[in-house]
């Protein structure tokens, strides 16, 4: 089995207190009661007894599970987490089109933000108060830029994509975008989605090819096959 990567241990080993929890009745009555309750409150509203209340289980309950609000928050968006991932190597990939691929993960993540807003919501007000959810945050974001820097210098070393900034600054800085873009979406702030995704993705292959209608990769040709038959 291959070894988790750095910010997804450190998710998993915020968000849950018991090894091997997800999946548990009990953890999950809680965040399906935490998840109504973000439905209709922020998270500064809420409180822990509410959530056990809701849950039908006792307030030790949700200590025994989470940490603390900000940390089961994390737990709502662990599939938020796992799409960013997906997408991530989709996008490390280096497959197909450039462009096509780009708007594809693009389109992906904002998915993934409008199927849950308020849960996404949350998890920012959460971030920005806590400060082991920040680091945990910041962690995930430095192991999914190191992956795309290595995408860009990759594409750089084969021909595709134009020569310039430090890659590790230039995929950390694109993710920040998309990061801020997310955010503003989920708030109900700034251009339009299909607007928001279109310039993002001129952004990103303006930066990593120099142009916005680069060419595909290249499948190696195959041989042929000289040897003679029988």
């Amino acid at each position: 089995m291959a070894e988790p990567l750095a910010g997804e241990r450190d998710w998993a080993r915020l968000v849950d207190r018991r090894a091997g929890a997800r999946g548990d009745a009990r953890r999950d009555a809680l965040l399906g009661a935490f998840d109504e309750l973000l439905r209709e409150r922020s998270l500064e509203e809420i409180n822990v007894a509410e959530i056990s209340r809701r849950a039908g289980v006792s307030r030790s309950a949700f200590y025994f599970y989470f940490e603390s609000k900000a940390v089961a928050v994390m737990a709502l968006m662990a599939d938020l987490y796992d799409e960013a991932s997906a997408t991530t190597a989709v996008l490390v990939s280096a497959d197909g089109e450039p462009a096509e691929r780009i708007r594809g993960v693009l389109e992906r993540l904002f998915d993934s933000v409008d199927r849950t807003p308020h849960t996404y919501r949350a998890l920012l007000e959460a971030r920005a108060a806590t400060p082991s959810v920040r680091e945990t945050w910041d962690a995930g974001l430095a192991d999914f830029a190191g992956r795309v820097a290595a995408m860009i210098r990759a594409e750089r070393a084969a021909g595709r994509a134009a020569p310039g900034a430090d890659a590790d600054a230039l995929a950390a800085v694109l993710l920040d975008l998309n990061n801020h873009a997310l955010e503003r979406h989920a708030l109900g702030s700034g251009p339009p989605r299909a607007a928001h995704v279109e310039v993002l993705t001129s952004i990103w292959l303006r930066s990593i090819y120099g142009t916005e209608s680069p060419a595909p990769t290249q499948q190696a040709p195959q041989r042929p096959d000289t040897r003679r038959t029988p």
